[in-house]
């Protein structure tokens, strides 16, 4: 995106906020290479002190994640390296509120109608949008709080599709901030142009950007 790998634009933010000191980035074993040299080495992120393998879950990979994260740190925060548009206030307002609540995600509000609907394709149940959220992330925790949860998961058997859920079983009240629709989650090519777009409005001459020599497209 922009001659430069997704991720990257990614850890930009995470490497000039500076309530950030720590950063163990969490790839698939056939990136570790890969993700070491072309993309720590190359950019220069010295805040990413681990490059570690992830799961065959995303909740393995975060296991994995925290296991490399030092004992003596207060708060940890999660994010996927595919929501390149997060921006210093979600990050810095999700570690500052996390200090405050323990555990904290970003969202909005659902826009759409939505539906409970069969396996069969018949409507079962037209939900309130009123308290629907979509999440986002970051999400921030106390560190030995999500531990706990993650240990909690396991002996469960239960599989979560966020952190926050893990926390929720516990009992512990998970807060919302208020996130943003341009931080969307890359995961399908439509998404990819639709960053491209997001980009170039972002850029102060709203053209694509230049790729610099030795950069990867």
């Amino acid at each position: 995106m922009a001659g430069k790998p997704v991720l990257a634009h990614t850890l930009d933010a995470f490497e000039r906020c500076p309530l950030v000191n720590n950063i163990v980035l969490v790839v698939g074993q056939d990136d570790l290479g890969f993700c070491l040299k072309e993309i720590v080495e190359k950019y220069g992120y010295r805040k990413v002190s681990r490059v570690v393998p992830g799961g065959e879950k995303r909740q393995d990979s975060v296991k994995h994640g925290i296991d490399a994260v030092p004992e003596d740190v207060e708060i940890v925060v999660i994010h996927d390296g595919v929501r390149p548009f997060v921006t210093q206030e979600m990050i810095e307002g999700s570690i500052r509120s996390a200090m405050r609540f323990k555990a904290v995600v970003l969202g909005t509000p659902v826009k759409d109608t939505i539906k409970t609907v069969n396996p069969e394709g018949k409507i079962l149940k037209t939900l309130d949008r009123s308290s629907l959220w979509q999440i986002q992330t970051p999400q921030a925790f106390h560190a030995g709080l999500l531990r706990d949860a993650l240990t909690k998961a396991t002996e469960d058997g239960f599989t979560g599709t966020d952190d926050a859920s893990l926390v929720e079983r516990l009992g512990v009240e998970v807060h919302v901030l208020p996130g943003d629709s341009t931080n969307i989650k890359i995961t399908t090519s439509e998404d990819l142009l639709l960053a491209t777009l997001l980009l170039q409005a972002k850029s102060p001459s709203g053209k694509r950007e230049r790729p610099r020599q030795g950069d990867v497209e």
